[in-house]
């Protein structure tokens, strides 16, 4: 059996000492995959940029393919190690068991800085689809004060609790998807699939073409951050993973599908606009500005509740642990809603790939404690398993790890200066915080940094 000591008292993976959240509500199957899909999806607006980029063909490939080199195997290793490590610091402590609490550290910045980035476009893209009927937010001091209007009505969803956060994502992915539901079966009749064939790859985009596909299907291991808020995650989190990958995936090829199908080139507002004429357009353009509140709203709970994980651990903090009366985390929501503000002034392409850069980064580091902790400790209870041992796991993370390869050479001088600077502040801030600790500046959770782990499946956390 495994155990976590914690002081004087000893509890079993997945059984935490109690709490006073304990008796508040957990989130269910339901809510969760809509969590998933708005984490990484929010349904298939902006994918048009990979048509434009690479043409029908290579698109239409990119959204079947993709999900099976990267998205599955993020998946497959979320639902491992979050039934492993049930708690909210996710990827975090992941990485802290397997190469120790430093790099542990370095994984929740870039991630946690990662996820405020790509935060950062969805009050811009809501506004954008908005100005259309509201030219005034298009642009000057009217934009500004929309866009953090916004941010903060939004906040104050994250702010009331988990449970409504989960329950607004499923309503708004239903509103999202239902129209591409009506525009496919409206759409039949001028379908002629010899579209879907056309292809230049003497003129392909590989830079849009690739880290469109990556934004549009990463993001996966988010969800771990919420572990400890989830009801019986060992079995519900790897049940929501694979619900959620479906819808994801569908989510994104069948409306692909049938826009490149039916009308040669063009957004989904203007297929929207020829197939079933203005008030299909004007409800496809309300789903997409709904569907960015929702990736807002889910993205902003997996960032708050990560930081309140880490100063559980001792990694930040213990201010980082205060919860509001709704059982959210106070102070990682006004962090995550701060860095969102400070960020808005990039372009949309300039976040993306920031966040690319910076998530794959973070992911070299995931994969790598995956794959440690296979080999250090086999024996190491996990209630979902993925099948194929060591060397099938090994195997998995091979194609992945080369694609974050080609994404990252493909990145501009700005991003990548811009993504090394702030590791660079990662690696002096977890020193600095160590040695703050060290002078008794600010206090930190005593019960916090894993230790050890030996092959039964013992952790030490002192």
């Amino acid at each position: 059996m495994r155990e976590f000591t914690r002081g004087e008292e000893y509890v079993t993976i997945g059984e935490f000492p109690s709490s006073k959240t304990n008796h508040m509500k957990k989130v269910s199957v339901l809510p969760l995959v809509f969590l998933i899909f708005y984490e990484v999806s929010g349904g298939p607006f902006g994918v048009e940029d990979t048509v434009h980029a690479a043409g029908p063909l290579l698109s239409l490939l990119g959204f079947l393919l993709f999900p099976l080199i990267w998205s599955v195997p993020e998946a497959l290793i979320t639902a491992e190690m979050g039934t492993m490590f049930p708690e909210n610091s996710g990827y975090v402590v992941w990485a802290s068991s397997a190469l120790g609490p430093y790099w542990g550290f370095q994984q929740g910045w870039m991630k946690w800085l990662s996820g405020v980035i790509d935060n950062a476009l969805y009050p811009v893209l809501f506004l954008d689809y908005l100005k259309s009927a509201v030219p005034a937010v298009g642009g000057g001091l009217p934009r500004v004060l929309a866009t953090w209007g916004l941010t903060i009505i939004l906040t104050y969803l994250n702010y009331r609790g988990l449970i409504i956060v989960g329950w607004v994502a499923v309503a708004l992915g239903i509103f999202s998807l239902l129209p591409f539901v009506v525009m496919g079966f409206m759409s039949i009749p001028d379908i002629e699939p010899s579209r879907w064939l056309g292809a230049n790859l003497h003129d392909v985009d590989w830079n849009l073409y690739l880290n469109t596909l990556f934004w549009n299907l990463n993001y996966w291991d988010s969800i771990s951050t919420l572990v400890g808020e989830v009801e019986n995650p060992k079995k519900t989190l790897p049940k929501a993973l694979f619900y959620a990958v479906i819808l994801v995936v569908l989510g994104y090829f069948f409306p692909l599908l049938i826009g490149t199908g039916a009308v040669p080139d063009g957004y989904f507002s203007e297929i929207a606009l020829i197939i079933g004429g203005v008030w299909l357009r004007w409800w496809l353009q309300a789903a997409a500005a709904m569907s960015n509140m929702g990736m807002f709203v889910a993205e902003m709970s997996s960032d708050s509740f990560q930081l309140l994980g880490m100063a559980e651990r001792g990694m930040l903090p213990e201010f980082f642990k205060i919860r509001s009366r709704h059982g959210t985390p106070l102070i990682g929501i006004l962090f995550s809603a701060s860095g969102v503000l400070l960020l808005s002034w990039l372009s949309f392409q300039e976040i993306v790939a920031a966040e690319n850069f910076l998530y794959c980064l973070g992911m070299i580091l995931e994969f790598n404690a995956f794959i440690l902790l296979r080999i250090r400790y086999p024996n190491a209870p996990r209630p979902y398993k993925i099948p194929g041992g060591t060397v099938g796991a090994v195997l998995m993370c091979i194609p992945p790890t080369i694609l974050i390869g080609v994404v990252l050479y493909f990145s501009t001088l700005k991003v990548l200066v811009i993504s090394l600077i702030a590791v660079a502040i990662g690696l002096v801030m977890q020193p600095c915080l160590k040695y703050a600790e060290k002078k008794r500046w600010m206090k930190f959770s005593q019960n916090s940094e894993l230790t050890d782990i030996n092959d039964e499946g013992s952790q030490l956390v002192t």
